[in-house]
C-alpha cells in the first residue's frame, strides 16, 4: 500500500465565508483550499486502474493523473494534465456537480466520503491562474478552415476551445454584450466570480478564439449567411434561455419575475448596485418558485439585496433538485423553505402590485413518469404567504429563433434542436449542435461534455471522415 495514503474516511472541509458575513455581500462563499490541504485531500485518492472517476465525467478528465500530481506536490503537471480535457477548470471547479457524477462512483465514497474531486481541480486551476506568467494552452498546426460556434455558454466555449486547439480559426458569436452565456448571466458572483470566467475565456483568446458580441444570430446574421461567409462548419450552443412559468393568475402582476430576468439584471445589468441605471424593485419578501439551483440563486440574490425570502417547493427536501451544498448554504443563511407547497395565485392590489401568494399543501402520493413520487393537493389546507415579490425558477427552455429562421433546421415540440441520434449533426449538412440547446436546461459540464463532441464530428467531417 502506498504508504503516503490519506486513510481518511472524510474529505477535507471546503473553508467558507461565515453565514452572518456572507449573507450581506456578493463576494465567494468557498474560500479554496490552500496547498497543504489540497496534498492532504489528493493522498485519498486510491488510483484506481479502471479509473471509474473518469467513466463519470463527461469531459473525460484523467482525474487520477491530475489529483496523483496534486499529492506529489506538482500543481503544474496537474494543470497540464487537466486542462488537457476540461477548457474550464476554474469554472467546472466551482459550478459542476461532482457529486452526481465523478465523486458519485468514487471507490473512497463506498466506506465514507469520495475524494473531493471538484475541489482539487478549482485548486488545480486557481494555482495556475496565481502564477506570474501562466503557461499559454498548446495549438495545432492551422488546418486553414473557418468554424462558427453560435453562443458562448459552456457549450460553445468548450467547443470553440477544443477546435481551436485542433488549429482551426473559431469565431464565436454572442447575442449579448458580454461573453459566457449562463456562466456570466445566470450565476451569482458569490458562486462563481466574474473575473475568473473572464480569465478563462481570455484563455480561449489566446488559442485564437474571436469572440463576436451584440451578434444575434437568426436576426443580424442568418445561419445560412454564416455557411456563405466561409465558415465550412456551424455549431449551435445558444443554450436554453426562455423561462418557464406555471400559468396561474397574476403572472402578469408588478413584482413577479422569471428567475432569468432576476439573475441576468444583478449579474449582467449590476441592478443591485447604488447607483445601478435600471435599480431592482425595492422588496421586502420575496417568494422564490422552484427547488432547483436556479432556485437557490435567485433566492441567495434576493437575500443579499435585503429581502427576507421564502422558497417554495411542491415536493419534499428529499426531492430538492438543487445541489445539497447549495440548499445547506440557503438555509445557514437564513432562507426559509416552505415545502409540500404549490403556488395556485399570485394576489395583487389596485395598483397592480404582488401583495402575496396562494398556495394549495401538498403530500406525495405514487411515483410519477421520471420517478419521483407525484405531489397530491391536500384538500382543505390552502394558505397564503404574504410578498410583495414573485420569483419563478420552474425552468427553462431553448429560445424558438433559431429553428423558426432557419429554413431546414429541425426541432421538437418543445423547441429542441433536433440532432442524429447518438451524434450533433443536425438536420442541415455541416450545421451541429449541442447542450441546453438540444437536451433542454441541464449542468455546465455536461453542456461541455457536448460541445468536445460536436468539436470531434466537426473535424471528421471536415476531414471528409464522415
Amino acid at each position: 500500500m502506498n504508504q503516503n495514503l490519506n486513510l481518511s474516511p472524510t474529505a477535507a472541509p471546503m473553508p467558507v465565508q461565515s453565514p452572518s458575513v456572507r449573507c450581506r455581500n456578493f463576494e465567494e462563499v468557498a474560500l479554496g483550499y490552500d496547498e497543504i490541504t489540497a496534498m492532504q485531500e489528493a493522498r485519498r485518492c486510491l488510483g484506481c486502474p479502471g479509473a471509474p472517476c473518469r467513466g463519470g465525467c463527461p469531459v473525460g478528465v484523467h482525474i487520477p493523473q491530475f489529483i496523483a500530481k496534486v499529492a506529489e506536490g506538482d500543481f503544474a503537471a496537474a494543470w497540464e494534465i487537466l486542462s488537457a480535457d476540461n477548457t474550464l477548470p476554474a469554472v467546472c471547479g466551482r459550478v459542476c456537480p461532482q457529486e452526481n457524477q465523478c465523486q458519485a462512483v468514487c471507490v473512497r465514497g463506498k466506506k465514507g466520503e469520495s475524494v473531493a474531486i471538484g475541489r482539487l481541480e478549482r485548486f488545480v486551476a486557481d494555482w495556475h491562474r496565481a502564477q506570474e506568467k501562466p503557461k499559454a494552452p498548446s495549438r495545432a498546426e492551422e488546418k486553414g478552415k473557418k468554424v462558427a460556434v453560435v453562443g458562448s455558454g459552456p457549450a460553445g466555449l468548450a467547443c470553440a476551445g477544443e477546435l481551436a486547439r485542433m488549429g482551426y480559426s473559431v469565431t464565436v458569436f454572442e447575442a449579448l454584450h458580454t461573453p459566457g452565456g449562463v456562466l456570466a448571466y445566470g450565476i451569482p458572483a458569490f458562486r462563481l466570480p466574474k473575473d475568473i470566467l473572464h480569465e478563462e475565456i481570455a484563455g480561449l483568446e489566446k488559442l485564437g478564439v474571436t469572440i463576436r458580441t451584440d451578434t444575434v444570430i437568426g436576426r443580424t446574421i442568418p445561419v445560412a449567411e454564416l455557411l456563405k461567409d466561409g465558415f465550412s462548419a456551424v455549431f449551435l450552443g445558444s443554450g436554453a434561455g426562455l423561462p418557464n412559468f406555471m400559468g396561474i393568475p397574476g403572472e402578469t402582476l408588478c413584482g413577479v419575475f422569471s428567475a432569468n430576468e432576476w439573475l441576468t439584471r444583478i449579474n449582467l445589468m449590476h441592478a443591485a448596485e447604488p447607483g445601478a441605471a435600471t435599480p431592482l424593485m425595492s422588496t421586502k419578501h420575496a417568494v422564490v418558485v422552484g427547488g432547483g439551483n436556479v432556485a437557490m440563486d435567485a433566492a441567495r440574490c434576493a437575500l443579499r439585496c435585503g429581502a427576507k425570502v421564502t422558497i417554495v417547493y411542491r415536493r419534499g427536501r428529499e426531492e430538492l433538485p438543487a445541489r445539497a451544498e447549495e440548499v445547506e448554504h440557503a438555509e445557514e443563511e437564513g432562507i426559509t423553505f416552505r415545502l409540500l407547497t404549490n403556488p395556485v395565485e399570485i394576489l395583487g392590489d389596485e395598483n397592480g402590485f404582488v401583495t402575496g401568494i396562494r398556495c394549495d399543501t401538498m403530500a406525495l402520493g405514487e411515483p410519477d413518469e421520471s420517478g419521483r413520487r407525484r405531489p397530491e393537493v391536500v384538500p382543505g389546507a390552502q394558505f397564503t404567504l404574504d410578498c410583495d415579490a414573485v420569483i419563478m425558477a420552474i425552468g427553462t427552455t431553448p429560445n424558438p429563433l433559431l429553428h423558426r429562421t432557419t429554413a431546414g433546421l429541425a426541432a421538437d415540440r418543445r423547441g429542441r434542436l433536433t440532432t442524429e441520434e447518438g451524434s450533433c449533426r443536425t438536420s442541415l449538412p455541416g450545421v451541429f449542435a449541442g447542450g441546453d440547446a438540444v437536451t433542454g436546461a441541464a449542468t455546465v459540464i455536461l453542456a461541455m461534455g457536448a460541445g468536445r463532441k460536436a468539436a470531434r464530428e466537426i473535424d471528421e467531417y471536415l476531414a471528409g471522415k464522415a
